[in-house]
């Protein structure tokens, strides 16, 4: 089997692997042998030549923008690298052309990456930010959305939601959002690390502006490179407040092309890559194109479909031994999260320290027990994670 083959349901990819059972992808994924393949031969190769290898790296990024493009449905100039999502986000805040007391729709229960930037935004610049709750949309959609469209009907200028629910993996319904974004005026902005990777998703048919996704977990790279997207007429519309040299047209002439290049007045890009307007992290970049590289080879709606075959597995076998499952209805809303709330009297977070001491490896963000499967995780496993959730119930229930 070729190191750089994946196969849906095996993890030849990940012979290092500890967990008998890897159950957190949306927190971390593992490193699979092509990514460290990558990054050993971008080390390897900065060993070797030092700066020389500096510049036939950038054609390694030009390429990964165009492959990330394609993932999401967009043009290669809509795409921007940055550090992490959490600094895309605070990026767009920052440039975003905000008037005094515009309004802001957040939603209760999100992570605190779409959250806190525009708590901050709306300090610096005077908004009003209103904050809805995302609960609702998983008990009642369209009234979950009736609500939404009323709080748009009294002038909001931009929305920010993640595309999954961090805690219950509800899926958004984002192009139902974006279409009534639209209809009013406003923008929508997508937090996708959630997401992406196991959910498809597309830009343009889903109306989304604005799209954030770090790569370390279900994009299955490191911790340090994420994108953003925006598409063309978004990005010429924002300020750039987060410009640094590279931002420039034309920025690196004065190192490449002889004496009297030296200048400061060269125009900032209109494109979203003006975000890059320093170093990023190159090895990231390799990182992230193998592990893409993967993701494109088997599919995002064959990965999706194999990931709830495993869940429409297991959530029923769990809900057997009395654990409430948070897992979404209706299958449009449902990702590649199944969390629940476990059995009366058990302790959650003991459980899931049982659970990993078993080598199940889950998370219990905010007390909701989550498993979090991907393409590498067989359905054969599900009978030995339902073995040690009954164990670790009894050995954590109190007597």
């Amino acid at each position: 089997m070729s190191d750089d083959v994946a196969r849906m349901g095996h993890r030849d990819l990940f012979p290092d692997l500890e967990a008998r059972v890897y159950l957190n992808h949306a927190a971390m994924s593992p490193l699979s042998t092509p990514v460290r393949s990558a990054m050993a031969n971008f080390v390897d190769d900065h060993a070797r030549k030092g700066l020389g290898a500096l510049f036939p790296w950038f054609e390694q990024r030009r390429r990964l923008r165009e492959k990330l493009a394609g993932f999401i449905g967009a043009d290669a100039s809509e795409v921007a690298f940055v550090p992490s999502t959490t600094a895309g986000i605070v990026d767009i805040a920052l440039c975003f052309p905000w008037k005094k007391a515009d309004r802001v729709v957040v939603f209760e229960g999100e992570f605190p990456t779409n959250i806190t930037p525009w708590q901050r935004a709306a300090e610096r610049h005077e908004l009003e930010l209103v904050m809805l709750p995302v609960g609702e949309f998983r008990e009642n959609e369209a009234m979950a959305l009736e609500r939404f469209e009323k709080e748009l009907a009294r002038g909001v200028r931009l929305v920010a939601v993640s595309a999954v629910q961090f805690q219950t993996g509800l899926r958004m319904p984002l192009e139902a959002l974006a279409t009534s974004c639209h209809r009013t005026g406003a923008e929508l902005l997508v937090d996708a690390i959630q997401g992406l990777g196991v959910v498809p998703l597309d830009v343009e048919s889903l109306g989304i502006d604005y799209l954030v996704c770090g790569s370390h977990k279900w994009m299955m790279g490191i911790e340090g490179i994420a994108f953003v997207y925006a598409s063309a007429e978004r990005a010429r519309a924002l300020r750039p407040e987060v410009a640094g040299w590279l931002s420039h047209e034309s920025p690196v002439s004065f190192l490449l092309e002889g004496p009297g290049q030296l200048r400061y007045d060269r125009a900032i890009r209109k494109s979203i890559d003006f975000l890059e307007g320093g170093s990023i992290s190159s090895i990231g970049c390799a990182a992230l194109e193998a592990s893409l590289d993967l993701l494109i080879q088997l599919g995002p709606s064959a990965i999706y479909e194999h990931v709830q075959s495993y869940l429409d597995a297991l959530e029923p076998r769990l809900v057997a031994l009395d654990f409430e499952s948070l897992r979404a209805r209706h299958s449009a809303a449902r990702s590649g999260i199944l969390s629940f709330h476990p059995p009366s009297g058990v302790d959650v977070m003991a459980l899931q320290k049982a659970l990993v001491g078993r080598g199940i490896a889950c998370t219990a963000p905010d007390g909701h027990l989550r498993f979090s499967p991907h393409w590498p995780n067989a359905l054969d496993e599900i009978d030995d994670v339902v073995a040690n959730v009954e164990a670790c119930v009894v050995s954590t229930r109190p007597v």
